[in-house]
């Protein structure tokens, strides 16, 4: 919960609709392999307070403003008014953009009070790209096969491992890896990295799509480890490591939704914008797709204050994230198919999207994890009455 009114869904939209359009303006430039979002766009440091920050309010004191009253973006639903509007113009870019993401979302649900302290005063200094490392080449985030481990030294802890499609972590200043102590689901640990280190080698991954998030791959050669890197050790093993990382993507889900239905509806735009005239058919199916926009929106909004309230239930995140991606996808085709086999080569923003369109599928749990998260739901009878 927050300790500031929220603005009206609407007035939110409206007052970072020019925002969007800067991100629109450089879509393309941003799709390029060696562009960098650091020096391509101006806004993501000039207006990193306004819409990227998303800390406390004592933590930010120049805030996007919405009727006269400050905006601080700290609330799920906030952020998933806000990035939908952004995603519009260039989801690649807002993915890139400095941060805390799903770092800050981690360190919140783990970190004591010092190391909250110290980490919101990092972000709150300037422009600060962070990144959240879990999925592992062999193993993906089962925690039960993660190999990447924190190992005592003569010399101190140190971090061995790898880490892979990892986002902004070649530009990163900071970040959050989880890490294995000793053998379990239990034992995993989540650890706040410095990339400065010794021993911190990230290698970009080359991508059809979403190219300005930078997908990395991370290996950790003996990484130095303080120990006051390491969060949740005040906690209960049942509330550290993984577990925290499952309350993250609970909170994460909603945002995730909430950029796939701005890509989505900039699909929908650019097809009504841009085809002279759409047939009976054609005109039928578009309305078709911007109705259940509609429909998942509110429910991205609806999950975005569940998850606000209870981080820990994320049956209703689970939804809006599964319907918004595959809504998403079916919106990006709908929208190629109206612009006849040159499309891609005649159209290159809308190339770009339907390209990006899949991405939102992979983020934070691909589908087949959301349907399993939605029968757990079921049977918990936490979605009978929704």
């Amino acid at each position: 919960m927050t300790s500031y009114a929220l603005p009206e869904p609407e007035r939110l939209r409206a007052a970072v609709t020019d925002y969007a359009h800067s991100f629109r303006s450089t879509a393309l430039e941003m799709d390029r392999p060696e562009s960098d979002p650091k020096t391509l766009n101006p806004i993501v440091s000039d207006a990193y307070n306004q819409l990227f920050l998303s800390l406390p309010p004592e933590y930010n004191q120049d805030p996007l403003i919405v009727d006269g009253r400050p905006s601080y973006l700290y609330s799920c639903v906030e952020r998933a008014v806000v990035y939908e509007e952004l995603a519009w113009g260039d989801a690649a870019l807002l993915i890139s953009a400095p941060g805390p993401s799903l770092s800050g979302v981690v360190t919140e649900q783990l970190a004591d009070p010092v190391q909250l302290e110290r980490y919101y005063t990092r972000l709150a200094k300037g422009p600060t790209w962070t990144f959240f490392a879990v999925t592992e080449p062999q193993a993906g985030s089962d925690a039960t096969n993660m190999s990447n481990a924190l190992v005592e030294t003569d010399g101190g802890k140190v971090m061995r491992g790898r880490k892979k499609y990892v986002g902004n972590a070649a530009r990163a200043d900071l970040g959050v890896a989880f890490a294995r102590v000793r053998p379990g689901p239990l034992g995993i640990s989540a650890v706040t990295v410095d990339p400065s280190r010794p021993g911190y080698h990230a290698t970009p991954i080359p991508t059809m799509g979403m190219r300005a998030f930078g997908l990395t791959e991370i290996h950790f050669d003996d990484m130095p480890v303080e120990e006051d890197d390491i969060l949740g050790k005040h906690l209960s093993p049942t509330r550290r490591g993984m577990a925290g990382a499952m309350r993250t993507f609970c909170l994460a889900r909603p945002i995730v939704a909430a950029m796939a239905l701005g890509a989505a509806r900039a699909c929908l735009d650019y097809a009504e914008e841009h085809r002279r005239e759409l047939r009976g058919e054609e005109r039928t199916a578009l309305e078709k797709l911007r109705q259940r926009h509609t429909g998942i929106r509110h429910l991205t909004l609806t999950a975005a204050a569940r998850a606000d309230n209870d981080p820990s239930d994320g049956t209703m995140s689970s939804a809006a994230k599964f319907k918004a991606a595959e809504l998403t996808l079916e919106c990006a085709e709908f929208a190629l198919r109206q612009f006849g086999p040159g499309a891609r080569f005649e159209h290159p923003l809308l190339d770009k999207l339907h390209r990006e369109a899949r991405a939102f599928e992979f983020m934070e749990g691909a589908g087949n994890m959301q349907r399993l998260n939605l029968a757990q739901g079921y049977l918990k009878r936490r979605i009978l009455n929704d």
